[in-house]
């Protein structure tokens, strides 16, 4: 019977030199820090090297890493700062599509046209709530993190989460009606 170790166990064997806890530690967060990016708004083709370069970050910065957050929140933070820097150096290139995709939508039955529709206009409304708002809205609703940790990991109190958590859900609602 083997015992799953924890991140802390996992951070500590990579620390002496242990490769195969990193490579666990990678297998353990990669999805929820992609779904974290890409419900921020991270461009699909961009996804990847977001990832990588998060966890090329984390994996230099661990000295640094106190254990006040769980290893995830510490990461998805860390993501979402990168996501940030992105952006303005997005911002500063100018981009000109030659040939766009359109997706075909012919065909698609009602209900899945009006569960995209929602699904597109909630996405949107998620990428405009305000950063604080959103990440707190993220971190409990898509990772199923608890204020604390949220808290810890945003460098905020855990009445300010909830309040954040709060606000966004009451935004969210208003938006899909």
């Amino acid at each position: 019977m083997t015992t799953v170790a924890d991140d802390g166990d996992l951070i500590a064997r990579y620390q002496s030199g242990d490769e195969h806890a990193a490579a666990e530690l990678v297998r353990r967060h990669t999805a929820p820090l992609a779904r974290f990016l890409a419900i921020q708004g991270a461009p699909e083709d961009e996804l990847e090297d977001l990832v990588q370069d998060a966890f090329f970050r984390a994996f230099r910065g661990l000295r640094g890493f106190r254990g006040g957050a769980s290893f995830r929140t510490w990461l998805l933070a860390i993501g979402s700062n990168l996501l940030k820097d992105r952006r303005r150096r997005w911002k500063k290139q100018m981009l000109v599509e030659l040939t766009p995709d359109v997706p075909d939508r012919s065909g698609d039955p009602a209900g899945e046209a009006e569960a995209g529709w929602t699904a597109e206009r909630l996405g949107a409304e998620i990428a405009r709530l305000p950063r604080l708002q959103r990440e707190v809205f993220l971190l409990r609703a898509q990772q199923g993190q608890d204020y604390g940790a949220i808290a810890q990991g945003l460098g905020i109190s855990e009445g300010s989460a909830r309040v954040h958590f709060h606000h966004a859900v009451k935004r969210l609602k208003e938006a899909v009606r």
